[in-house]
């Protein structure tokens, strides 16, 4: 008989987040170089892993942005432990965190039923575009200062159904890799996005723009500044940037569900404008 195995649900460490991020990486994922501490800064409570006899075997974060809300993703579980029960154990262990929140997810098409098979029930998809685009820097197009935080929370939040304060202040202060600029017209923001550097390319996300010439002219400054492939995760509801990437010549890959737990759905207005989500991870 084999000797038997002792297996932890925990928190996770900030360290061991980064150690997860690099998980995903090896998944095809393509998470940002700087992802991890702004990641921690929406909850830090949020990240769990599994061990198997203190060797870490599974991760997956349900990152509490609200009161109301939670988001799940981080889902991974190391090749050498699957499965063993070990990634559900862990599942059902972190979603006690939300507590009675809706809990949201970006479900990759392989999980989706058994997603559904714990509650979680379709509302719409998310396609990721990736492509070159023409680089060309605008002169209306600025880097964002502090003092704009508070309206491009309120604008993701208007677009996307539900505020993430914590995540969101974290995700647009700037660092090496990752830059969040401003569409400037006279009455206002007309756009904005965040483009991080990744392991292949530039992810943009989240991007709102007014208008198509707004949300074109953003994408074309992230390709002069920060180079390029560039990569979107465009949500159904907008169909505005599908159709933009579209046009781009911007290759559509894989789709993500997302999907929803609970009654309250948050349900943003994204149909009048352009509009990509800020990472599949964390919502």
């Amino acid at each position: 008989m084999g000797l038997r195995q002792t297996t932890e649900f925990r928190r996770a460490t900030l360290k061991e987040l980064s150690i997860i991020l690099e998980w995903a990486a090896e998944e095809g994922w393509n998470p940002g170089l700087e992802d991890a501490a702004a990641f921690w800064q929406a909850d830090p409570e949020g990240f769990f892993v599994a061990t198997v006899d203190g060797q870490l075997a599974a991760a997956i974060s349900v990152v509490t942005h609200t009161e109301n809300f939670a988001f799940l993703g981080l889902y991974i579980a190391r090749p050498a432990f699957r499965g063993q029960g070990i990634g559900y154990g862990l599942w059902e262990h972190a979603l006690q965190h939300a507590g009675a929140r809706v809990v949201g997810l970006d479900g990759v098409p392989d999980q989706q039923d058994n997603y559904a098979a714990s509650g979680f029930e379709l509302f719409s998809a998310t396609t990721r575009f990736t492509g070159e685009v023409v680089a060309r820097e605008s002169d209306r197009v600025r880097e964002a200062a502090p003092e704009d935080v508070a309206t491009l929370i309120d604008l993701e939040a208007a677009a996307s159904g539900v505020r993430k304060p914590a995540y969101l202040a974290a995700w647009f202060a700037p660092v090496e890799s990752r830059q969040t600029w401003i569409m400037q017209v006279a009455n206002g923001v007309a756009g904005f996005c965040t483009a991080r550097r990744c392991r292949e390319g530039v992810k943009i996300g989240p991007l709102w723009a007014q208008g198509e010439e707004h949300a074109q002219a953003l994408i074309a400054h992230v390709a002069a500044t920060m180079g390029g492939p560039v990569t979107l995760d465009v949500p159904d509801t907008s169909a505005s940037l599908k159709a933009l990437c579209q046009s781009l010549n911007l290759t559509p890959g894989f789709a993500t569900a997302r999907m929803y737990r609970g009654a309250s759905v948050p349900v943003g207005d994204a149909s009048g404008g352009y509009f990509a989500v800020s990472t599949l991870e964390l919502g």
